[in-house]
Order: C-alpha cells, then sequence, then structure tokens
C-alpha cells in the first residue's frame, strides 16, 4: 500500500511551481519575453567567472578520484577549515572545521539542523511571512511546525503572539533573515529581544531552545540596511547557508550547517548530522562543488541588479497606492493586495500576464509576492502591465 501522507501531499503542491509552469506554457504561446512571470525565485545574474574559471582548473589539474569520488561523512576537511575561516573573519566567531557541515543546499541544511535538535512531537516556531516549504521540512521529521502571525507592519518579529506560543513543548525556533517573501530583514535590536526571550525560556523550562537560522539570502543586502550576523547575539544557533543566492549556483544544491562554537555540545552536533545523513539518504553533497564554492568562499555574482530592480518596483507599487514595505535585501517585495483575497486578485493578473504568487501559502493572506530576480529591462517592460492592471480591475 502507497503511503497515505505523500498521496495526500500531490494535491496540495507548491504554488509557486505551478505558476511558474503556467508561466512557461504561456510562454510557449506568446513568447516568454512578453510573460512578466514574477513566480520564482532562480536568481538571475550569471555565476562569476571566477567560479567557472576554478571550476575549469579543478577539472584540469586535480586528480579525477579526488573530484568525483566520495567526500568523508563530514564532508572535505579542507572545505570545512576554508568555511569556517570565512565565517571567523568575516563574523568573529572561533569556528573550525568541527563546527561545519556541508549539506545539499540550505534545504538540506535545515533538514539536519531540525533532526538534531527536535524528537517526533516536539514543536518548531517560525514567523510569518515564511517560507512554505517549512511545512514539509519540518512535519516531515514528526516535529510539529507552529506558525507565530505576521507584525504586517514592518514584518519584523510580532512578539507579544510569540511569547503565548513559545510553550515547553518548544525545541526550536526558526527565522529566515533577510526573509522569503517580504524582503524584510530582521534588526539587531530585534535579534537581541529574541536571544534575550530564548535564553528566558530555556532556563524557564530547563532545556536548551535551539536558532535554526536559514540564511540563503545573507549577501543581498540593500545599501544601509541593519543586518546583524544571527548566531553572534545567540550562543545555540544552528546557521543554515546556501551558495544558491550568493554565486547564482541552486542548481548546483550546495550549503552548509554552522554551529555556533559556543553552543551547547557544538562538535557532537555535527557529528550527528553525519548519523542523521545515514538515514536520509544525504550522504554528502557533490565533491567537485565542495572544492569549487571552498575556492571562491568570500565571492558573490554580482548583486546589484537586485537593488537596481527592488527600487524600480516600490516606487512603481507605492505610486500605484499598493501599501508595501521597503526591502531591505532579497529579491522579494511583498504588498498588501488590492482586495482581500489574494488569491482572486494574482488570478484577475494573469490577463494581463503579470505572474504573482499570492501569500496565502506564505501564512500571511492579503499580500503577494514578486520575485524580481529578472532582468532590469523585463521589469521596465512589465510596468505598464502593472498600470493597465491596477486601472481597470481596481479604478
Amino acid at each position: 500500500m502507497l503511503v497515505q501522507k505523500y498521496r495526500d501531499m500531490l494535491g496540495n503542491k507548491s504554488v509557486i511551481r505551478s505558476l511558474s509552469e503556467f508561466a512557461t506554457a504561456r510562454g510557449k504561446e506568446i513568447g516568454y519575453e512578453n510573460v512578466f512571470d514574477y513566480s520564482l525565485g532562480n536568481p538571475s545574474v550569471p555565476v562569476p567567472q571566477e567560479f567557472t574559471d576554478t571550476m575549469i582548473r579543478l577539472l584540469q589539474e586535480k586528480n579525477p578520484m579526488e573530484l568525483h569520488g566520495y567526500s568523508p561523512s563530514l564532508g572535505i576537511t579542507s572545505v570545512r577549515e576554508k568555511i569556517a575561516a570565512s565565517l571567523e573573519r568575516r563574523f568573529g566567531l572561533p569556528y573550525r572545521a568541527e563546527h561545519i557541515f556541508p549539506t545539499s543546499g540550505a534545504a538540506g541544511a535545515i533538514a539536519h539542523a531540525v533532526r538534531c535538535v527536535t524528537e517526533p512531537g516536539d514543536e518548531v516556531l517560525t514567523f510569518a511571512p515564511y517560507f512554505p516549504e517549512y511545512g514539509p521540512y519540518i512535519n516531515l521529521t514528526g516535529a510539529k511546525l507552529k506558525v507565530v502571525p505576521a507584525d504586517t507592519k514592518n514584518f519584523q518579529i510580532y512578539f507579544e503572539a510569540f511569547a503565548e506560543m513559545l510553550t515547553e513543548k518548544v525545541m526550536a525556533v526558526l527565522i529566515n533573515t533577510p526573509n522569503n517573501p517580504s524582503g524584510a530583514v530582521y534588526s539587531t535590536e530585534t535579534i537581541k529581544k529574541l536571544a534575550e526571550i530564548l535564553r528566558e525560556k530555556s532556563k524557564q523550562y530547563g532545556h536548551e531552545i535551539y536558532l535554526i537560522s536559514d540564511e540563503p539570502y545573507r549577501e543581498i543586502l540593500f545599501e544601509g540596511v541593519d543586518a546583524p550576523y544571527v548566531a553572534a547575539y545567540y550562543e545555540n544557533t544552528l546557521t543554515c547557508y546556501s551558495f544558491s543566492k550568493s554565486l547564482s549556483l541552486p542548481g548546483e544544491r550546495i550549503g552548509y550547517v554552522a554551529v555556533n562554537p559556543a553552543c551547547e555540545d557544538a562538535a557532537t552536533i555535527v557529528q550527528m548530522c553525519g548519523q542523521i545523513s545515514r538515514g536520509t539518504g544525504h550522504n554528502c553533497p557533490s565533491s567537485i562543488f565542495q572544492l569549487a564554492v571552498a575556492e571562491t568562499i568570500d565571492m558573490t555574482a554580482d548583486l546589484s541588479v537586485y537593488e537596481t530592480n527592488m527600487k524600480i518596483l516600490y516606487r512603481e507599487l507605492t505610486d500605484l497606492g499598493f501599501t508595501t514595505t521597503k526591502p531591505g535585501g532579497t529579491f522579494y517585495i511583498f504588498p498588501k493586495a488590492l482586495e482581500k483575497d489574494a488569491v482572486a486578485f494574482c488570478n484577475k493578473a494573469l490577463k494581463y500576464d503579470l505572474i504573482l504568487v499570492p501569500s496565502d501559502s506564505f501564512g500571511c493572506p492579503g499580500f503577494f509576492r514578486m520575485a524580481y530576480c529578472i532582468d532590469t529591462e523585463k521589469v521596465e517592460r512589465s510596468l505598464p502591465a502593472l498600470r493597465k492592471f491596477v486601472e481597470r480591475e481596481y479604478r
């Protein structure tokens, strides 16, 4: 007999992916250049030339067994050392190789982090709006994801609701900053207050409450934004990172878990990750991509286009009367829809070949997400369609 819980998931597929597939099909009809597809967060800037050159050099110079053979269970030691050194250099925490576990992107990192610190039946809190895949990431471990309502004024943390939901059953809190879908960045004040509450409640309940910090957008920050390194403010932090956005490598699925060296049993957690891999079939990311990102560890793609696109859309949306918080990073903007039903709003936009994602699956009804990781030229060409949509449907 097939497992029912996975069969049930077939009727609850990703809205984002479904809209992306619609955009692709529509593009075959009218030309994809005429579809203003703001659905999928797929980086639009090319990988740095240095990364490409590194890959070529590795293929030409390295022993093929080193490039294509199995890596150690905990990842290639030299790669872990370089990641740790970069984090120490940038953020001042004394990371070492024993605190780093390479993974298949941030999703793989979260999968390991959650299993390290929760048992079936435990609760994990996250904050709306949140990435919808957190649901299966957490719930399929046997833990239960609980969502704290959004602070829709500025998309920082709604601490009053958080305090009510932070019960003894909560073993971990999962945050995402810079945030998908809002583009908000948690301020130093927000992170300090969160850390203070977690320390207080850990002491009250007699067990550690871990902070799992999902940070694939860490390098996409806009000018003047206060963007603290989360682990610097809370000892029991497991940082989940991906090179997908910083180096424009989403297809390579390469990232890591970094355990704060001050964390309870820090070195043991990485060892546990290796054992968790035995049950999940993870068994380390590609050896060649581990080596390549280690060689380009402090580089990024040219991420400046995302801020350019953000400014164009923020100005246009506010001029058209939308209420929206100005993003501090990422390549997403999260305006309030012009009617209560965001799904109906986004369905109307389809008539104008605008592919917008309704916010219901992000745990924050009444808004919509635009992923502006597309060419600036296409952003500008989408503005007349956006104006026509608003004028004809809402004026």
